[in-house]
Protein backbone atom coordinates (compact mmCIF):
# COMPACT_ATOMS: atom_id res chain seq x y z
CA UNK A 1 0.00 0.00 0.00
CA UNK A 2 1.20 3.24 -1.02
CA UNK A 3 1.25 5.66 1.63
CA UNK A 4 -0.50 8.88 -0.02
CA UNK A 5 -3.72 8.99 -1.84
CA UNK A 6 -4.85 10.68 -5.33
CA UNK A 7 -8.79 11.81 -5.34
CA UNK A 8 -9.57 12.11 -9.01
CA UNK A 9 -12.65 14.81 -9.17
CA UNK A 10 -14.22 15.31 -12.08
CA UNK A 11 -18.05 16.26 -13.21
CA UNK A 12 -19.99 18.17 -16.52
CA UNK A 13 -18.97 21.78 -16.64
CA UNK A 14 -21.00 23.77 -13.99
CA UNK A 15 -22.07 20.79 -11.81
CA UNK A 16 -19.52 22.87 -8.68
CA UNK A 17 -17.03 20.30 -9.17
CA UNK A 18 -14.44 23.83 -8.17
CA UNK A 19 -16.36 24.86 -5.48
CA UNK A 20 -16.45 21.34 -3.30
CA UNK A 21 -12.48 20.55 -4.13
CA UNK A 22 -12.09 24.03 -2.39
CA UNK A 23 -14.58 22.01 0.64
CA UNK A 24 -11.34 19.76 0.47
CA UNK A 25 -8.50 21.82 0.28
CA UNK A 26 -10.22 23.40 3.48
CA UNK A 27 -9.36 19.55 5.24
CA UNK A 28 -5.35 19.59 4.33
CA UNK A 29 -5.48 18.42 0.63
CA UNK A 30 -3.28 19.55 -2.11
CA UNK A 31 -4.66 20.30 -6.15
CA UNK A 32 -3.67 19.40 -9.24
CA UNK A 33 -5.45 21.07 -11.84
CA UNK A 34 -5.25 19.25 -15.28
CA UNK A 35 -6.73 22.52 -16.93
CA UNK A 36 -3.55 24.47 -16.03
CA UNK A 37 -1.31 21.69 -16.66
CA UNK A 38 -2.57 21.72 -20.07
CA UNK A 39 -2.48 25.44 -20.39
CA UNK A 40 0.97 24.97 -19.44
CA UNK A 41 1.70 22.29 -22.01
CA UNK A 42 0.41 24.18 -24.66
CA UNK A 43 2.59 27.22 -23.78
CA UNK A 44 6.01 26.15 -22.96
CA UNK A 45 6.50 22.13 -24.95
CA UNK A 46 7.73 23.14 -28.41
CA UNK A 47 7.49 20.07 -29.14
CA UNK A 48 4.00 19.31 -28.54
CA UNK A 49 3.52 22.76 -30.36
CA UNK A 50 5.49 21.27 -33.78
CA UNK A 51 2.55 17.97 -33.18
CA UNK A 52 -0.38 20.10 -33.11
CA UNK A 53 0.88 22.68 -36.05
CA UNK A 54 1.20 18.83 -38.28
CA UNK A 55 -2.08 17.89 -37.28
CA UNK A 56 -4.66 20.97 -37.27
CA UNK A 57 -1.97 23.32 -39.47
CA UNK A 58 0.81 25.52 -39.65
CA UNK A 59 -1.52 28.84 -38.95
CA UNK A 60 -2.16 27.53 -34.84
CA UNK A 61 0.69 29.30 -34.38
CA UNK A 62 1.13 32.70 -33.85
CA UNK A 63 3.81 35.30 -34.82
CA UNK A 64 4.65 35.01 -31.38
CA UNK A 65 5.12 31.34 -31.38
CA UNK A 66 2.45 30.85 -28.86
CA UNK A 67 -0.47 28.35 -30.03
CA UNK A 68 -3.86 30.03 -31.35
CA UNK A 69 -5.98 28.13 -28.55
CA UNK A 70 -9.28 29.44 -30.40
CA UNK A 71 -8.29 27.98 -33.72
CA UNK A 72 -6.83 24.88 -32.09
CA UNK A 73 -10.25 24.25 -29.94
CA UNK A 74 -12.58 24.93 -33.40
CA UNK A 75 -10.57 22.73 -35.36
CA UNK A 76 -9.94 19.92 -31.96
CA UNK A 77 -13.18 19.31 -31.58
CA UNK A 78 -15.05 19.56 -34.55
CA UNK A 79 -15.23 15.53 -34.87
CA UNK A 80 -14.91 12.73 -32.54
CA UNK A 81 -11.27 11.76 -35.04
CA UNK A 82 -9.90 15.26 -34.52
CA UNK A 83 -10.39 15.64 -30.59
CA UNK A 84 -8.77 12.27 -30.58
CA UNK A 85 -5.66 13.32 -31.96
CA UNK A 86 -5.71 16.45 -30.14
CA UNK A 87 -5.97 14.14 -26.62
CA UNK A 88 -3.19 11.52 -28.04
CA UNK A 89 -1.01 14.87 -28.45
CA UNK A 90 -1.64 16.50 -25.27
CA UNK A 91 -2.80 13.96 -22.17
CA UNK A 92 0.72 11.70 -22.44
CA UNK A 93 2.42 15.20 -21.48
CA UNK A 94 -0.27 16.27 -18.92
CA UNK A 95 0.02 13.52 -17.30
CA UNK A 96 3.93 13.30 -17.02
CA UNK A 97 3.32 16.94 -15.41
CA UNK A 98 0.81 15.66 -12.80
CA UNK A 99 3.32 12.99 -11.91
CA UNK A 100 6.26 15.21 -11.32
CA UNK A 101 3.38 17.40 -9.01
CA UNK A 102 2.84 14.13 -7.40
CA UNK A 103 6.05 13.36 -6.25
CA UNK A 104 6.88 16.75 -5.52
CA UNK A 105 4.16 16.88 -3.30
CA UNK A 106 5.26 13.64 -1.38
CA UNK A 107 8.66 15.05 -1.19
CA UNK A 108 6.96 17.77 0.74
CA UNK A 109 5.21 15.55 3.02
CA UNK A 110 1.84 16.15 1.50
CA UNK A 111 -0.22 12.34 1.63
CA UNK A 112 -3.84 14.09 0.73
CA UNK A 113 -3.75 14.60 -2.88
CA UNK A 114 -6.67 16.02 -5.53
CA UNK A 115 -6.53 15.53 -9.06
CA UNK A 116 -8.99 17.68 -10.66
CA UNK A 117 -9.51 16.52 -14.36
CA UNK A 118 -12.62 17.28 -16.22
CA UNK A 119 -11.66 14.49 -18.57
CA UNK A 120 -10.66 12.52 -15.71
CA UNK A 121 -12.51 8.97 -17.36
CA UNK A 122 -12.43 10.27 -21.50
CA UNK A 123 -8.50 10.14 -20.97
CA UNK A 124 -8.07 7.34 -18.72
CA UNK A 125 -6.71 9.94 -16.05
CA UNK A 126 -8.87 7.63 -13.20
CA UNK A 127 -5.61 5.17 -13.48
CA UNK A 128 -3.37 6.91 -11.49
CA UNK A 129 -6.34 7.45 -8.65
CA UNK A 130 -6.99 5.65 -5.62
CA UNK A 131 -10.73 6.24 -6.12
CA UNK A 132 -12.62 9.13 -7.87
CA UNK A 133 -15.47 11.01 -7.30
CA UNK A 134 -18.11 13.27 -9.97
CA UNK A 135 -19.53 16.64 -9.14
CA UNK A 136 -23.19 16.51 -10.64
CA UNK A 137 -25.78 18.77 -10.45
CA UNK A 138 -29.63 19.20 -12.47
CA UNK A 139 -29.13 20.78 -15.89
CA UNK A 140 -31.11 24.35 -14.95
CA UNK A 141 -28.64 25.11 -12.82
CA UNK A 142 -25.57 24.05 -14.91
CA UNK A 143 -26.99 26.13 -17.47
CA UNK A 144 -27.11 29.53 -14.92
CA UNK A 145 -23.71 28.87 -13.66
CA UNK A 146 -22.42 28.53 -16.97
CA UNK A 147 -23.93 31.46 -18.59
CA UNK A 148 -22.94 33.97 -15.42
CA UNK A 149 -19.22 32.07 -15.26
CA UNK A 150 -18.42 32.70 -18.89
CA UNK A 151 -20.92 35.67 -19.80
CA UNK A 152 -21.95 33.50 -22.37
CA UNK A 153 -25.81 33.01 -24.13
CA UNK A 154 -28.11 30.44 -23.52
CA UNK A 155 -27.20 29.48 -27.35
CA UNK A 156 -23.65 29.17 -26.82
CA UNK A 157 -24.07 27.38 -23.39
CA UNK A 158 -26.58 24.28 -24.77
CA UNK A 159 -24.02 23.97 -27.60
CA UNK A 160 -21.83 23.17 -24.98
CA UNK A 161 -23.30 21.05 -23.26
CA UNK A 162 -24.33 19.06 -26.45
CA UNK A 163 -20.97 17.73 -26.42
CA UNK A 164 -20.91 16.56 -22.76
CA UNK A 165 -21.90 13.50 -21.33
CA UNK A 166 -25.28 12.91 -19.63
CA UNK A 167 -25.14 12.33 -15.25
CA UNK A 168 -25.40 8.40 -15.75
CA UNK A 169 -21.78 8.20 -17.36
CA UNK A 170 -20.17 9.72 -14.48
CA UNK A 171 -22.18 7.67 -11.70
CA UNK A 172 -21.22 4.86 -13.17
CA UNK A 173 -17.89 5.40 -13.39
CA UNK A 174 -17.43 6.62 -10.06
CA UNK A 175 -16.70 5.28 -6.08
CA UNK A 176 -18.62 8.91 -5.52
CA UNK A 177 -21.54 11.16 -6.42
CA UNK A 178 -21.11 14.41 -4.66
CA UNK A 179 -24.57 16.74 -5.71
CA UNK A 180 -22.90 19.96 -6.51
CA UNK A 181 -26.44 21.76 -5.73
CA UNK A 182 -26.56 20.88 -2.22
CA UNK A 183 -26.12 22.33 1.01
CA UNK A 184 -22.77 23.79 2.37
CA UNK A 185 -23.13 21.48 5.32
CA UNK A 186 -23.65 18.85 3.05
CA UNK A 187 -20.74 19.38 1.37
CA UNK A 188 -18.68 20.23 4.33
CA UNK A 189 -19.39 16.73 5.69
CA UNK A 190 -18.90 14.63 2.30
CA UNK A 191 -15.62 16.18 2.11
CA UNK A 192 -14.77 15.04 5.64
CA UNK A 193 -15.92 11.30 4.57
CA UNK A 194 -13.71 11.29 1.29
CA UNK A 195 -10.95 13.45 3.59
CA UNK A 196 -11.29 10.08 6.06
CA UNK A 197 -11.56 7.67 3.34
CA UNK A 198 -8.21 8.98 1.88
CA UNK A 199 -6.16 9.26 5.24
CA UNK A 200 -7.04 5.52 5.94
CA UNK A 201 -5.84 4.71 2.29
CA UNK A 202 -2.75 6.09 2.79
CA UNK A 203 -1.92 4.34 5.93
CA UNK A 204 -3.35 6.80 8.57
Amino acid sequence: MRDFTVVGITGPSGSGKSTFVKYLLKLGFVCIDADVLARQVLCTDKECAIALKTAFGDDIILKSGEINRGLLAKRAFNSPAATKRLNDITHPRIFLQAFALIKKYISEGKRLIVFDAPVLFESNGDIICDFTVSVIADRDTRLERIMKRDNISRELALERFSAQHDDDYYISRSDFVVDGTDSEEYLTETAKIIRDKSIGRAGG
